[in-house]
């Protein structure tokens, strides 16, 4: 199968992000982007990981060219609030690498929390990251601190529909053939999709049909009836409120920090965009009503000080993702492949990460079946992997404050969420020589940070003990090392003191205010 008549059926930012890459890097092909003019758009902010600055870097994008028009923001970290149980306080997971000092691979922050148990958990991010210093203190630094480099390892909060207009007006216009009519009647053969008859009257053919219609999925879930693999096993949520607040206090509420705080019947997010704040409360319809989920939602934000808003949208989430992404003729991204909940800020990662492994796809001159099933096996990893990771959260709380956190206590989970054994070494175990190995994080990344603050040890006082038997610890060396680590982080915590808050340097280098 040829690829160079491309047609894109949805808008918005999955559809503009993927008219843009193919602009970009593929500039030779025929690209038509078919959007209904009738649908409605939420817009109550994005959050992204830092996965995303790559493919901006990609297709040419800075900083400066999206942000002012997107009401953008930066993020440095990922907070969790109660999650692990009422009143736990916070888990931090912060972007960049981790700067450990240790040379014989021992994570020497577990003995800290055994001889000083009052350490909060909090501590073990604040011990390695050098941008958790920016966060405490409010900051934004553009250079390098240590091993954080601002650059690379920092992402973004944005109004992901005023992106996908940007990119609509800046990148795409002029260049792909934007059609704005409702798909009456598809056509298909054994091919696929043959043809697309529009309310306008046109009829559209192409070589190859991109699918970024959202939930509803018409080219892949409707038309080729593919099937859909839902995840209610392991994630529990299927539906969001979500609104937007103003801020009380901008200079100080304007944070790097994506905020996911653990209520009654779910968790509410908290995205500082430039003008407010989008704000949304992610919970089940098995353990609450739509209006019992409204009212307690809006108990949360007046209890945090905010007035409460005149509108709310409610979504409705499908969790999940098709057996097969990419099929004769047709490809899925965005909503219309699969999703996972909110949780870890992964709205726009498969969308990006499924471009990617597109791209090589599309290197190749003509598409085989090889192409197909090599894509579908790739796009079903990573989203396995990042489903697994987001369901940890639920796995290692300990909340049973209501019928949805008792259940939560109770699910079974696969088998590939529950093989983090603990070691003392690394943290946790290298998977990398499992044939069962999925998560692509180490003892620096993501599990670890959440494993931690969940309270979930890999080195306790009762393993420490036993692991005495089989093999004698320096004290005195693992002692220094600590007292490093908190000099460290004095330094870090003094340094960022000089520069401006993250309102200040918006302020004046992103919006001229």
């Amino acid at each position: 199968m040829k690829s160079n008549n491309i047609v894109i059926v949805g808008g918005g930012t999955a559809g503009f992000m993927t008219a843009t890459t193919f602009v970009r890097l593929f500039p030779k092909k025929k690209v038509t982007l078919i959007e209904s003019p009738n649908i409605k758009t939420v817009g109550v902010g994005e959050s992204t990981i830092v996965q995303f600055r790559q493919w901006l870097s990609l297709v040419g994008i800075k900083d400066k060219d999206f942000m002012k028009s997107c009401d953008a923001s930066y993020k440095f970290t990922i907070r969790f609030t109660n999650f692990d149980k009422i009143n736990s306080g916070q888990v931090e997971y912060p972007f960049g690498e981790a700067d450990t000092i240790s040379d014989d691979g021992v994570n020497v922050w577990y003995f800290k929390k055994i001889l000083y148990p009052k350490t909060p958990n909090t501590d073990f991010a604040d011990s390695f990251y050098p941008i958790m210093a920016l966060v405490n203190n409010n900051k934004v630094f553009t250079g390098i601190i240590s091993n954080f480099d601002f650059k690379k390892q920092t992402a973004f909060h944005f109004d992901a529909t005023k992106f996908g207009l940007w990119l609509r007006d800046k990148i795409c216009k002029g260049k792909i053939n934007h059609i704005k009519s409702e798909v009456k009647e598809i056509k298909t053969d054994n091919n696929g999709i043959k043809s697309l008859e529009l309310e306008n009257g046109q009829s559209i053919k192409g070589d190859l049909f991109i699918d970024c219609t959202g939930f509803k999925s018409l080219l892949l879930g409707k038309t080729l009836d593919e099937e859909f693999i839902p995840y209610n096993h392991i994630l529990p949520n299927n539906k969001a409120w979500a609104t937007h607040i103003e801020y009380t206090d901008k200079e100080k509420q304007l944070q790097g920090v994506t905020n996911a705080t653990a209520l009654k019947n779910g968790w509410v997010w908290n995205i500082p965009l430039w003008s407010k704040i989008g704000t949304g409360y992610v919970y089940s319809d098995k353990y609450t009503t739509d209006e019992e989920a409204l009212e307690e939602f809006k108990q949360h934000i007046k209890d945090n000080g905010f007035k409460i808003p005149k509108q709310f949208s409610n979504i409705k989430m499908r969790v999940g993702i098709h057996k097969r992404l990419f099929v004769n003729n047709v490809v899925a991204i965005g909503l219309s492949a699969g999703f996972i909940e909110p949780l870890e800020s992964n709205g726009l990662y498969t969308v990006h990460e499924f471009l990617f492994n597109l791209l090589r796809v599309f290197e190749r001159d003509v598409i085989s079946q090889w192409d197909r099933d090599v894509y579908n096996y790739a796009c079903r990893n990573t989203f396995d992997s990042w489903a697994e990771f987001v369901a940890l959260h639920y796995a290692l709380s300990q909340r049973h404050d209501s019928k949805y956190w008792k259940d939560n206590l109770e699910r079974v989970y696969d088998k590939s969420i529950y093989d983090l054994l603990p070691t003392d070494k690394h943290g946790f175990r290298d998977f990398m020589s499992d044939k069962m190995y999925r998560f692509r994080f180490n003892e620096d990344d993501g599990i670890s940070c959440v494993a931690t603050g969940f309270n979930y040890f890999p080195l306790s006082d009762s393993t420490l003990r036993y692991k005495q038997k089989l093999r004698k610890f320096d004290y005195d060396k693992y002692l220094s090392v600590i007292k490093l680590l908190d000099k460290r982080k004095k330094y870090w915590s003094d340094t960022v003191k000089k520069y401006p808050s993250l309102y200040s340097y918006l302020k004046k280098e992103m919006y001229n205010e």
